[in-house]
């Protein structure tokens, strides 16, 4: 399945899941940071801006922007 760090500037998306496997100590915590900022299980989210070297990615997630780093993108996969 594709990744949020994957998106195309310009693209929507809906929210698949967040994966918290792989990672190291603290895998919950930063699920569960990126769940309080709105990005949850179909939830429908915008790529605004993707930086040069691809960190931060600029997103539009429930009316309001959020700037992610690249390896927090990569736990959020999304269909369409």
């Amino acid at each position: 399945m594709k990744t949020l760090k994957e998106a195309k500037p310009g693209e929507t998306a809906r929210v698949a899941k967040i994966n918290s496997a792989g990672l190291v100590s603290g895998g919950n915590l930063i699920k569960r940071r990126i769940m309080e900022m709105g990005i949850t299980k179909g939830a429908e989210v915008y790529v605004r801006k993707v930086a040069p070297l691809g960190d931060p990615v600029e997103i539009t997630v429930r009316g309001y922007e959020l700037s992610l780093r690249k390896a927090d993108a990569e736990l959020i996969e999304i269909e369409g």
